[in-house]
């Protein structure tokens, strides 16, 4: 191992994370989730490959989804009754594999088959941040997973704007060759770097998928920060999906390119995750999360100013983001420390209902947009966030 490497690793176990491996874990989060979101700007050139409708290549982006879904269900879970070094290196290997099965594709319904597989073996950020929650000091442990989830919605909102040059550059297949490079790379250095844990549980797989279930009925927190998260990705999703729509038309006409590089600035949002996970250490998360909620609701406000100025649209996708990914980190804080065995299973609960939700906000978006324009998007979102605060304010209420 080299000396960079040997130090990085240096301060895991009992002495918590060190910098350069949370940053190595952020980073493979970034990269793993990406391959959720490489196909969308790249259809257009796949369906001209294969001859194909849009409706007909659609269905790739589906069955990622569908795919990623059950993969956090079946997967994810296993963390707690395995090794989590060996899971993480095989299931990178196994999405190296699939993102190659997807450039070789010689017909939609191999691509069909093999954009399921990529969604459901790009699980491995949902089995890293816990593996982070339980590496790290229980005082740093906000800070550590905030920036985790940071290199997550990195690897969200770059991916698109990522793939469309390369794609542009090299042709869609490339993108996945090079995706599935990255993947065996990253396999074999989080098997270096990462330590050896222990199974925190000892259940069979079959009690283990039945244990969430009384971990959801147990835990009233974990009901509040899964349906909060719902809804906040809802709302995060039901503007994402209607952006390129609104912005190729009047008053802005721009280009799907400059569409995509709205991604680059909710980045500076999501930059701010860090630092809402340093709080989550030393405040109450369940008041963070209050204060969040109201400036993500803040955003929408600011989207329905945005046919005015391109500058609100500008602010409020920073608030967004930030308001998004701060809420979920602290939430994460507060599920990963009622149950330090069950974290696993606690995140697949969690993120299987942020991914609902964001699913539910996609598609109720397109339809805000086809019905009633760009305010029917801004009041869908908000309904989302309003929903979001309901549920905040009730939990608060009765604890």
């Amino acid at each position: 191992m080299s000396q960079p490497i040997a130090a990085a690793a240096a301060q895991t176990g009992g002495g918590g994370l060190s910098k350069g491996l949370i940053m190595i874990l952020a980073a493979t989060s970034g990269l793993a989730v990406a391959n959720l979101y490489y196909n969308q700007p790249l259809l257009a050139d796949i369906g001209r490959t294969f001859h194909a409708s849009s409706n007909a290549v659609g269905y790739v982006s589906m069955l990622t989804q569908i795919g990623y879904a059950l993969g956090m269900l079946l997967f994810v879970p296993l963390g707690d009754i395995r090794e989590r070094r060996t899971l993480i290196s095989a299931l990178l290997i196994a999405v190296a594999l699939s993102l190659v099965g997807f450039a070789i594709s010689q017909s939609l319904i191999w691509m069909y088959i093999a954009s399921f597989a990529v969604g459901i073996t790009t699980v491995v950020p949902q089995i890293i941040v816990p593996l982070a929650a339980q590496l790290a000091l229980p005082e740093e442990r906000g800070k550590v997973i905030g920036t985790v989830m940071s290199g997550l919605l990195f690897g969200i909102l770059l991916s698109r704007t990522v793939s469309g040059i390369l794609g542009d550059a090299f042709g869609w297949r490339a993108m996945y060759w090079i995706a599935a490079a990255m993947m065996l790379l990253l396999s074999v250095i989080l098997y270096r770097l990462l330590p050896e844990t222990r199974p925190e549980a000892t259940s069979s797989y079959t009690e283990l998928l039945k244990s969430m279930g009384e971990l959801v009925r147990k835990y009233s927190t974990l009901r509040e920060a899964s349906l909060i998260g719902a809804c906040m990705f809802g709302g995060f999703s039901v503007f994402w999906t209607s952006l390129a729509f609104f912005l190729e038309g009047p008053p802005y006409h721009y280009s799907s390119s400059i569409a995509g590089l709205f991604g680059l600035i909710g980045v500076a949002g999501a930059a701010g995750a860090p630092v809402i996970g340093r709080l989550a250490d030393k405040i109450a998360p369940k008041k963070i999360i209050g204060i969040l909620i109201i400036l993500t609701g803040v955003s929408y406000g600011l989207f329905g100013l945005s046919g005015l100025s391109i500058w609100s649209l500008v602010a409020g996708v920073i608030i967004l983001d930030l308001g998004v990914q701060g809420t979920q980190v602290s939430n994460q804080a507060r599920i990963y420390a009622l149950e330090p065995a069950a974290r696993s299973r606690i995140n697949t609960v969690f993120m299987v209902s942020t991914f609902a939700g964001g699913a539910i906000g996609s598609t109720l978006g397109s339809y805000a947009w086809q019905s009633w324009g760009w305010i029917g998007v801004c009041w869908t979102g908000g309904t989302f966030i309003a929903a979001a605060f309901i549920i905040w304010g009730i939990h608060r209420f009765y604890k």
